[in-house]
């Protein structure tokens, strides 16, 4: 069913009753009861601390949790001066639609402002508020990224795959592009809606980097707000990222693809304005699994191996075939490479317009063992020496953006040798 609204009639009739609204703050959560009072007090603080006179609503779209999320943010009291509606959105599953809801009800109540939250979060203060709402309110930014001081192996598919992609493809130095808390002009939402995005794969699992890609490619005042320390339920990348990365993969292929116009004629990155915090703050540690890691990419060379050969470059997966037999401490797949890998893959799916699921599917071993030799380079560095590695690997995607252009615009494969790889994408050996 399509749906031309994410609004059930609880919410819309709310939203008819409070009327009009200078801040909209948008929460979208989905099973979050342990987190979402502590979100949600913050918010009510850091309003009431930085914009006590402004008339502020904040939205808690819901996607059906099954815990007592709902019930814990009804609970929870804010100030009496500021509105609180908690509702389930309606439309399909995903944070996309909880975005669809809060952005319609900005539109409605014509605010000024929005900023959008994670529910997980752990280390949010009220000067977030602050952060991701000023640079609208006083400096005429249309999109607020945020920035964070994090461990150096939390953000492992940001680190490795997502920023050095978006930078070298649109030239902008966002240093989170799926970050998840953002702020936003009221031009960006209504801009945001336009778009035939919410009734697809977009709005189930990519809303993020959509967005980003979307204030990028559109021309919009973009700066970054450092916000400190991001603490939230962390993930080990060895057993729990496996699906975020073939969402977020998927979704940036996608991208790429819809935008290419725009990023072939990109050289070179420029930073965009930084503001917020001026330092870094070292955060709590995350245990990493380097052995479960690299196994999960020994495995991924036994069962995809050949499918690899067909796909990549010789030199590149000579690479990927010498890494199947190393020790765990010789583990180490150099940038280039991995530029490279990720470039002939964008390419190749480009190119193939059937079986993009299990393209997706048979090349996430590779991010373990990304990750792995990540882990490896910067195992005695602090984060913020680790970030650094983050920045010049971003470089080299910058350096090999040539090689992407070049295999991007490679003629189709021909009929017969693309039927042989369909027919091996889809299980099939020689």
């Amino acid at each position: 069913m399509n749906y031309d609204t994410a609004f059930r009639s609880y919410l819309a009739k709310r939203i008819e009753q409070i009327e009009a609204a200078d801040i909209v703050v948008g929460i979208p959560c989905y099973n979050n009861d342990r987190t979402i009072a502590g979100v949600l007090k913050q918010v009510s603080r850091g309003l009431a601390r930085h914009y006590k006179s402004a008339r502020s609503v904040i939205l808690i779209s819901d996607g059906g949790s099954t815990d007592d999320t709902r019930e814990v943010a009804r609970e929870e009291e804010i100030m009496p001066w500021q509105e609180k509606v908690v509702f389930v959105y309606r439309g399909i599953a995903g944070k996309g639609t909880a975005l669809r809801a809060i952005f319609e009800a900005v539109e409605k109540l014509q605010a000024r402002a929005c900023v959008v939250v994670d529910a997980d979060l752990r280390s949010i203060t009220p000067d977030w508020v602050k952060y991701l709402l000023e640079p609208v309110l006083e400096r005429d930014y249309d999109f607020v990224a945020p920035v964070y001081s994090r461990y150096k192996y939390d953000g492992t598919i940001t680190n490795n795959v997502v920023y050095a992609l978006t930078r070298a493809l649109y030239g902008k130095r966002i240093r989170q592009p799926i970050g998840g808390d953002f702020g936003l002009s009221r031009n960006t939402v209504s801009s945001y809606l336009k778009e035939n995005v919410w009734m697809t794969d977009v709005a189930r699992f990519g809303i993020d980097i959509w967005m980003t890609t979307h204030a990028i490619t559109n021309g919009f005042r973009l700066c970054q707000a450092n916000l400190g320390v991001k603490v939230h339920d962390p993930k080990d990348p060895a057993s729990s990222l496996g699906p975020m990365f073939r969402q977020v993969v998927w979704t940036l292929f996608t991208l790429m693809e819809q935008n290419a116009e725009t990023w072939k004629k990109i050289r070179g990155s420029e930073p965009v304005e930084t503001l917020g915090l001026s330092e870094f703050f070292e955060p709590e540690p995350i245990e990493v699994n380097l052995d479960l890691l690299i196994y999960n990419y020994k495995l991924g060379f036994q069962h995809f191996g050949t499918l690899w050969k067909e796909l990549l470059s010789p030199p590149c997966y000579e690479v990927l075939r010498r890494l199947a037999g190393v020790e765990a401490r010789d583990f180490l797949l150099p940038v280039d490479c991995w530029a490279r890998v990720l470039y002939e893959l964008a390419a190749t799916f480009h190119h193939w317009p059937k079986n993009r699921a299990k393209l997706i599917d048979v090349i996430s071993p590779l991010y373990h063992g990304r990750v792995a030799s990540f882990v490896n380079q910067t195992a005695k560095m602090k984060s913020v020496e680790a970030e650094q590695v983050v920045e010049e690997q971003a470089e080299v995607f910058e350096r090999e953006k040539d090689y992407l252009l070049k295999v991007w615009e490679r003629e189709e494969k021909e009929p017969e040798e693309k039927s042989f790889f369909q027919k091996v994408l889809q299980g099939w050996r020689p």
